[in-house]
């Protein structure tokens, strides 16, 4: 086989050319070094169409995209968008931190670029509208416009009637806008983000407000690292919105497909369960971090969640409080620092009251965006928090959903540290080590993780680049990530700061500059 891209054409070398020009109208015979060769036009429905007849003719995304953005595509990148535009419905299961966002951005651009496509609609969790879809098509699409969907009923309603290539929504969103996003017949290109968090259960609203809005698509991709988080079952009702000709209509015969019942509440996998679940989830795509050798070593991440209703007054009026502070001149380059963590305090579900006791009102989106982090992760997770109260939240709350975790901070006993260490590199316990930073910043080696979460940013460049490096040494295996979490201006400045190895100083200043 052989492509030429003057003419845009394939070029076959078959004993039987019939079946194929049977189906392909649009053919010339070529003599070629005394061979005679099919030529078919490179055309998408064309090699859809060869594809169907076990002819590997590849997309014409490889030969005629220019694809788009400030750096080149990774090789699994090429290959998930190549897949893409050749399935109409399906699912991307590549793991965390493979670039399954660009690649599912470069199969919709080439679509639309060849009329094949017009607008498109991402589904995804909250925290990932800003930090992760919108600024991937900023800083790689500069031709497409957007509009994230994020709001009251009302804001919601008016962005949505902006003419722009690309919508952005949460999950949540689609309960709230489904009659609105029904009646845009222009939308052909539907993408849900992390669907096995949102779709794996058919009996909630938010699958069937997905159900309503997605069962007439022209194009539905579903993407997640973590197709089955809990039980093979988990499938069905991912398939049943993406693929419901896969699977049985009614659950039950799908969960006796895969389950066998033990008593009377306890049911187990089958032996064949996975090859049941990879058979229904067809088309789909995977590929692990570690088989990515292109990959860089290292890839930082920005998730931002919004912080719950109490923590977001209480950060207005710490806010409000230090510019009274500024104003009467206490604050001080000497305690700026000490000062700036009060707001990020506030950020982690920790305070202190009048009398320094400890205040603790679970950040509920920022804990359940970790453990859905945790989940996708191919190895162990380090999470580091700034505070011990905070780090002892986190902890209880991770134990309570049945992770494993260790916990490190200042008051932790070396034996009791080094019996933490010992158990996360060589046994199965904990899948988790929470810690303070600076109790762990220095000198291990912790390669059993290749995914380190920053609840929240500490102030020291130092501290951060060297808690980093827990992962980053001889004997990882892995492609490494770093998922920064952030709700707040305060959060996002400093980690801005640390990524740049500055010093913090200054930016408690400029948050409240214009604060009356």
């Amino acid at each position: 086989m052989k492509v030429s891209t003057k003419n845009k054409a394939v070029l076959l070398n078959l004993r039987n050319p019939e079946q194929v020009m049977a189906v392909v109208p649009k053919h010339k015979i070529i003599p070629y070094k005394g061979q005679n060769l099919l030529a078919v036009p490179h055309a998408l429905e064309v090699v859809k169409l060869l594809r169907n007849m076990g002819i590997d003719a590849p997309s014409p995304i490889r030969h005629y995209y220019d694809w788009s953005g400030q750096y080149d595509p990774f090789a699994a990148q090429r290959d998930t968008a190549e897949f893409l535009t050749l399935n109409n419905r399906a699912f991307v299961l590549n793991d965390l931190g493979t670039g399954k966002t660009l690649a599912s951005l470069w199969a919709y651009d080439y679509l639309r670029s060849i009329g094949q496509a017009t607008r498109m609609l991402v589904i995804s969790p909250l925290s990932t509208l800003e930090r992760v879809w919108a600024d991937e098509i900023f800083r790689h699409f500069p031709h497409l416009t957007f509009s994230v969907l994020h709001g009251t009923k009302k804001k919601r309603v008016k962005l949505l009637d902006q003419n722009v290539d690309v919508y952005i929504i949460n999950h949540d969103g689609v309960k709230v806008m489904q009659d609105e996003l029904v009646k845009r017949t222009d939308i052909d290109l539907i993408l849900v983000d992390e669907i096995a968090q949102v779709a794996r259960n058919a009996g909630t609203e938010r699958w069937r407000a997905l159900k309503k809005i997605t069962k007439d698509a022209a194009r539905l991709w579903g993407l997640t690292g973590t197709p089955i988080p809990n039980d093979p079952t988990d499938a069905w009702a991912q398939c049943r919105l993406v693929v419901p000709e896969n699977v049985p209509p009614y659950f039950t015969r799908f969960r006796d497909q895969v389950m066998r019942q033990c008593g009377p509440y306890k049911w187990l996998p089958r032996d064949n369960a996975l090859d049941v679940v990879h058979r229904a989830m067809q088309p789909s795509i995977r590929f692990d971090r570690d088989d990515c050798i292109d990959l860089p070593p290292l890839m930082y991440e920005t998730r931002e969640i919004p912080l719950t209703t109490v923590q977001a007054k209480m950060y207005k009026d710490m806010l409000s409080k230090l510019s009274t502070e500024h104003e009467g001149e206490q604050i001080q380059a000497v305690n700026e620092a000490v000062k700036l963590m009060k707001l990020v305090q506030i950020a982690c579900g920790t305070a202190y009251s009048l009398d320094r006791e400890v205040v603790v009102f679970e950040p509920t989106d920022r804990l359940q965006e970790l453990r859905d982090i945790i989940a996708s992760s191919n190895s162990k997770t380090i999470v580091f928090v700034p505070f011990t109260a905070t780090a002892e939240m986190v902890a209880a709350h991770l134990e309570q959903n049945g992770i494993t975790t260790g916990l490190i901070y200042g008051a932790i006993s070396k034996n009791k540290r080094d019996e933490v260490f010992k158990a996360f590199q060589k046994a199965d316990d904990p899948r988790v080590i929470v810690a303070q930073p600076a109790a762990m910043s220095h000198g291990l080696t912790l390669t059993a993780a290749s995914t380190i979460v920053w609840f929240a940013p500490v102030t020291s460049a130092e501290t951060y680049e060297q808690a980093n490096a827990r992962i980053t040494r001889p004997g990882q295996n892995h492609s490494q990530l770093i998922v920064n979490l952030q709700g707040t201006p305060a959060e996002s400045r400093i980690y801005d700061r640390l990524k740049d190895k500055a010093t913090t100083q200054g930016v408690l200043l400029d948050l409240i500059k214009g604060v009356k």
